[in-house]
């Protein structure tokens, strides 16, 4: 974690964070237009993207999310966390973001912006409840679509105006008649045309396979998975670093521990046991938690029941990342009832 990421989240670990049904503060719940978790956790509507996308998104997302009491909707400060193995495209309305990044804290509002994936968990703070729609790109999609480098965008984020789009062009997407499928798709249709218009080649799919691989078993040996893909272990290495930014192991290493956060999130398919079996023993899966999330998974699971420390945003991040993942090995059908979802979706209009 840098010094700017640890500063912000030294600043958040001081004051109480959501837990998965309030906002950390003493408010109401968050009301989710999008998606619930059995306990009531606000979760993502997210889907397999468009066809005419797909070799650049790995999925499609959106949240509508906030208090019920226009008091909280305005006054409310959340503070919680982030965890991505993937890039993003996100667009932010109605919402005051200070995230932490590589860079240092920074602050959002009706802007879209460019996510590069994690490498450690990253502090959040936010106001007026959540109101994001977003595209989790594939690995290599960042570079293929946008010029940027997943090794230079770790743990950072870049405004999409500084990458030559005016700001409008996405973010002027929504409007205030836009229910949250309407709003996912005109920013697939974007990208779509985007893509056409640019001639933007899909990217390597070598790198597909190993993010693939981390899905299925990141505990694999790099030099057999090099043989199954026909190559050298060293083009594996090249291509981990071109497009996660990350070397082969440190890939498997986060996949092992989002699979265990999803997990004690409530948000897996797997036995608590396949899971706890990734790791030598519990010294290594403790060290390896923290690692990562600055914290034990005896820790996580107690902020959980507490109302303390981490935030629903990474039970929603996960969920995110276990429904794709699922689909992609063939656990579930695409659209379907994920296990730990109490409906689907709620309708915009309830």
């Amino acid at each position: 974690m840098t010094k700017a990421s640890k500063s912000l989240a030294g600043n958040l670990a001081s004051k109480a964070t959501t837990g998965p049904a309030t906002n950390g503060t003493g408010h109401q719940p968050l009301r989710s237009e999008t998606g619930t978790a059995e306990d009531g956790t606000p979760l993502a509507f997210n889907r397999c993207s468009d066809d005419r996308i797909r070799p650049w998104v790995g999925r499609s997302m959106v949240v509508f999310a906030y208090s019920k009491s226009a008091k909280d909707q305005q006054q409310a400060m959340v503070y919680g966390q982030l965890c991505n193995d993937c890039a993003y495209l996100r667009t932010a309305v109605g919402v005051n973001w200070t995230a932490g990044t590589a860079q240092g804290p920074m602050e959002f509002r009706d802007e879209t912006f460019l996510c590069g994936q994690h490498s450690t968990v990253m502090p959040l703070r936010y106001a007026g409840g959540i109101k994001v729609a977003g595209l989790m790109l594939r690995p290599g999609a960042l570079r293929a679509l946008f010029g940027l480098h997943d090794g230079e965008m770790l743990d950072r984020i870049t405004l999409i105006k500084d990458v030559g789009i005016p700001d409008r062009e996405v973010t002027g997407l929504f409007n205030l008649d836009s229910n949250p499928s309407d709003w996912l798709e005109a920013i697939e249709d974007w990208l779509a045309d985007y893509v056409v218009k640019n001639g933007i080649a899909p990217p390597d799919p070598l790198s597909q396979a190993l993010e693939l691989q981390a899905f299925a078993d990141p505990n694999c040996v790099l030099s057999e998975f090099a043989e199954e893909q026909g190559v050298s272990p060293r083009t594996v290495e090249r291509a981990a670093k071109r497009d996660f930014g990350l070397t082969p192991k440190q890939i498997m290493r986060r996949a092992r521990i989002l699979d265990l956060a999803a997990q004690l999130c409530g948000v897996a398919d797997e036995e608590e046991e396949e899971i706890i079996l990734r790791f030598f023993d519990q010294a290594h899966q403790i060290r390896e938690f923290h690692a990562f999330f600055n914290m034990t998974p005896g820790d996580f699971v107690a902020h959980r029941a507490d109302g303390s420390g981490r935030s629903a945003l990474v039970t929603l991040s996960l969920e995110i990342r276990q429904a794709r993942r699922l689909e992609l090995l063939d656990r579930i059908r695409p659209g379907a009832v994920r296990p730990w979802m109490r409906r689907a979706f709620l309708d915009a209009a309830e």
